[in-house]
């Protein structure tokens, strides 16, 4: 693959990476829910990605992105972070790279040239497939302004209120 320089570059630089993605997904104004977690872990979330930015281009598969990014919606879910929002974060972590690379390298030849656009179409499928299996996640785990997240908010509202008796959670219903 001609674009596995450029892939190499970003893993090289995947700690430099992070900390920035980090800096503009808490400093933005779309992305304000993430101010709520831990810079940290939000680090090292991005520093992973991209320093195994190659193996998740070219030796995953689309069941491993399947899972990895709905566990990630599903997590996103349960923090509150609100699916307009975590799109934008994950198009940010896309854009970041592009700015990255376009500060980084520069194609002086054909043959570069071509291994970038190679590289720009296997990113943009790898995020098109992210952010597909993370909105399944996040949906499946009934996130803020999803169906199944506004029935939940409906009933907990009806329950503080006294118009609905409590319903047990289903770490207690297993339980039983």
């Amino acid at each position: 693959m001609l674009g596995m320089k450029l892939v190499r570059l970003i893993e090289r630089h995947s700690e430099a990476l992070s900390r920035e993605l980090v800096d503009e997904i808490r400093n933005s104004e779309r992305t304000s829910d993430f101010r709520n977690l831990s810079p940290e872990n939000l680090r090292r979330a991005a520093a992973e990605l991209y320093h195994n930015l190659g193996e998740w281009l070219l030796q995953k598969t689309e069941p491993d992105i399947a899972g990895r990014f709905k566990a990630i919606g599903a997590r996103r879910a349960a923090e509150g972070v609100r699916l307009h929002q975590f799109l934008w974060a994950l198009m940010l972590t896309r854009d970041h790279l592009w700015y990255f690379l376009r500060r980084e390298a520069f194609a002086d030849t054909i043959v570069q040239l071509h291994g970038e656009l190679e590289l720009n179409t296997l990113l943009n499928q790898f995020f098109d497939r992210a952010i597909y299996y993370a909105v399944l996640g996040y949906e499946e785990a009934g996130g803020p302004g999803t169906p199944r997240g506004e029935l939940r908010r409906i009933q907990d509202l009806a329950t503080a209120i006294g118009l609905m008796e409590e319903r047990a959670q289903p770490s207690e219903m297993m339980e039983e």
